[in-house]
């Protein structure tokens, strides 16, 4: 049942047909006019370009961010958690409708900024607003990703290490960052696979001039009626996203010494 969804877009992906209506005849038409159309293969790179630079924002915010909730006393950890995950209970829809009235003509960021001089800087439906949709969004799952992580670090192999005499900018990179790793390839699967395929986001934050994959697919199904196209896309999409999942399990089986284990066990 739970794969049922997913061979009946499969199915759509491999035949004609359009609004709703399918004509039984097996072709890869669909998959040639998506990978022979420069458009869509455009939008397939600015899509994947826009969902890597969010990945890397939330990493460089959310381990500092991580790292210094984990070295706070449980209460004071608590309290944090729970502040970082009280927005999560709203609707990721109406959190970003919220930023439409925060960034918009006359909102708190512009007039913040008309204060200082940049009166004529547009923040709404631009690249930087479609990113920072998506790192608010997304940055909590990096931050409790990694903070679960560098919680279950043994904390005697800092004593450990300092005891061994490695300052602490040593001990963090020999010891605290290779254990967090697992957190952090954690949190990128969370942030890059969401982001890459979101399709809401840029199109309210950026007002239909970022066109995402996301929205490419929305677009074939709602409004132009084209499912085999549209389901071929997704059927594109999903292999990127399972490719790029086999890829992070590998860094973390690597990382973790499964996968030098596994290749010294078939020798």
């Amino acid at each position: 049942m739970l794969l049922l969804p997913m061979l009946l877009i499969a199915f759509y992906s491999m035949t004609n047909g359009g609004n709703g209506v399918v004509n039984f005849m097996f072709t890869f038409d669909n998959f040639k006019r998506f990978f022979t159309d420069p458009d869509f293969l455009l939008i397939l790179w600015r899509s994947i370009s826009i969902a890597l630079k969010t990945t890397v924002i939330c990493i460089l915010i959310g381990y500092p961010t991580a790292y210094f909730i984990s070295r706070c006393s449980e209460r004071v950890s608590q309290i944090l958690i729970l502040m970082i995950t009280l927005p999560m209970w709203i609707n990721m829809l109406v959190r970003t409708y919220a930023w439409i009235g925060l960034l918009s003509d006359g909102g708190i960021f512009q007039s913040l900024l008309s204060m200082i001089g940049f009166n004529h800087s547009q923040l709404l439906y631009t690249e930087g607003a479609v990113m920072l949709g998506m790192v608010y969004n997304f940055i909590p799952f990096m931050i409790l990703q990694i903070n679960t992580s560098l919680s279950k670090m043994d904390k005697s192999l800092l004593e450990a290490s300092a005891d061994l005499g490695a300052n602490p900018k040593k001990t963090f990179w020999k010891v605290t960052f290779p254990l967090s790793l697992p957190g952090i390839i954690s949190g990128i699967s969370l942030v890059f696979l969401p982001a890459v395929s979101s399709f809401f986001i840029p199109k309210l934050l950026g007002g239909g001039q970022y066109f995402l994959i996301g929205n490419v697919i929305e677009n074939q199904f709602i409004t132009v009626g084209e499912w085999n196209f549209g389901s071929a896309i997704s059927m594109i999409m999903a292999v990127i996203m399972m490719i790029s999942m086999y890829a992070v399990r590998q860094v973390e089986l690597r990382n973790s010494g499964k996968g030098k284990e596994k290749k010294t066990h078939e020798k």
